[in-house]
């Protein structure tokens, strides 16, 4: 029997019985989290002028949630492989939904920054914890698909957070509270329940799965084995200060650092530039437009990511959106005051640098393995999550001096495009795609072998 015959009669099946199985939840708590995070961006009219915040502050305040989970990453990662992804996801969302409401009672702006600091530590860890729990269940060849498909969430979170914090500001002002600290409230309390849901759904591990038959057991402890064996053999083992600080691990989190630059400016800033273009918007109206460029997004990005994979490539399928984007945000400034045209200019942008996620978070997992991979997936997004600190607050500071976001986008486009250079011509990328062919091919012979023995048997 040929690995082109092992891989569909058994493969193929047990990938599908593990998305179907892990994927839904983990897309919902993500979406839940996204939320929580950037729900800021759609109160800052109403918030700003109740407790007196400038724009420079609110970028500030906003900055700060990637201070806090800079910060508590990495040991966060660590203790996950201690404790177990179902346990550690759980407490996660405890923390994290408790902060997110914490938001709905501040006062003034230092309580503000405290508790977006906060939350920004309860949340810390999540993403490359389910970043690294995926590796456990899928092969390289499937990873681009998978993380596109967990990562939908990003899109779709604001789909439904946009026009939903829209109807609560409008509607919602319950027991003489403003609108704006109901969106905080309503919005946080469904991680605290989806905290018990996680206890009772999510497995650890394969080994551990019993919906899983032994045979789909053996096919992918066997494919997963020889995966991480091919990137001892290429790369040899990564030591935890190489996973930590090392070249390349900083290189993709600088890399990854232009992303989140981009993605948290515009989380935070584009309702206001909705907004800015038409004065007769209504809050409601707004959130639904904004919604437009996400819900393209969220289409899209899973798309890139399926050709990423049955190409095999990579650099590119990164680069090429990134300088889609910085070309769409260098030329937002001949938007202004043209609904349309900053609509059309938004969806261009958002949906180029969502695109970006799956090929990208397949490439640390090409040469990093076991330890080194929760270290270093931990530390490349704690790293690049500093630009969702230094993008909104530049942003910002630069909008009060100048009067105009101008200057702001063009920040984010220079980002963009550094990035998009970095990612193509960096030479360990290309060899790391080249390492992965050589791995698909040895995991694939050495299934065939389990399986056609077993059979034997």
């Amino acid at each position: 029997m040929s690995a082109a015959a092992v891989r569909p009669r058994v493969g193929d099946a047990t990938i599908r019985k593990i998305k179907f199985r892990i994927l839904p939840l983990l897309v919902v708590l993500y979406i839940i989290a996204f939320i929580d995070r950037a729900n800021l961006g759609f109160v800052a009219k109403e918030m700003n002028a109740d407790l007196g915040i400038t724009t420079a502050q609110f970028g500030l305040a906003a900055g700060l949630f990637s201070i806090g989970y800079f910060l508590f990453e990495v040991p966060s990662n660590i203790l996950m492989r201690k404790v177990g992804a179902r346990k550690w996801i759980a407490r996660i969302l405890v923390s994290w939904g408790i902060m997110a409401v914490v938001c709905g009672f501040v006062q003034d702006f230092t309580q503000l920054a405290i508790a977006r600091t906060l939350l920004g530590v309860a949340e810390a860890g999540f993403f490359p914890c389910v970043i690294l729990y995926l590796s456990f269940w899928f092969p390289e060849r499937e990873r681009a698909r998978v993380v596109a498909l967990f990562m939908i969430a990003l899109p779709l979170a604001t789909v439904i957070a946009a026009p939903l914090s829209g109807l609560i500001l409008d509607n919602v002002h319950w027991l003489g509270m403003e609108s704006w600290r109901w969106v905080f409230i309503l919005e946080g309390a469904p991680a605290l329940i989806l905290a018990a849901v996680v206890l009772f759904v999510l497995v650890d591990s394969p080994a551990k799965a019993k919906w899983l038959t032994a045979e789909e057991k053996t096919w992918l402890e066997t494919t997963l084995e020889a995966e991480q064996a091919a990137k001892v053999e290429r790369h040899g083992k990564v030591s935890f200060w190489r996973s930590l600080l090392g070249a390349r691990v900083l290189a993709l989190s600088l890399i990854y650092y232009s992303k989140s630059v981009a993605i948290y400016v515009l989380a935070f800033f584009v309702p206001q530039i909705i907004a800015a273009a038409s004065t007769q918007l209504s809050n409601t109206a707004v959130g639904y437009i904004n919604a437009i460029p996400y819900g393209v997004a969220a289409i899209f990005m899973v798309y890139w990511a399926r050709h990423s994979d049955k190409t095999r490539e990579r650099r590119w399928h990164v680069g090429i959106p990134l300088i889609a984007a910085g070309g769409g945000l260098a030329l937002m400034p001949f938007a202004v005051n043209n609904l349309i045209l900053s609509v059309v200019l938004l969806t261009v942008i958002i949906v180029a640098v969502y695109a970006t996620y799956g090929p990208f978070w397949s490439l640390p997992s090409l040469f990093l393995t076991g330890q080194s991979a929760a270290v270093g997936l931990a530390a490349i997004n704690s790293l690049a999550n500093l630009g969702g600190f230094v993008g909104p607050f530049a942003f910002g500071a630069l909008k009060d001096a100048t009067g105009n976001s101008n200057w702001g986008l063009a920040m984010v486009s220079i980002t963009c495009l550094i990035a998009a250079a970095m990612v193509v011509g960096l030479k360990f990328v290309r060899q790391a795609e080249a390492t992965a062919r050589f791995a698909e091919e040895k995991a694939d012979a050495e299934a065939e072998l389990v399986i056609t023995g077993d059979h034997r048997k």
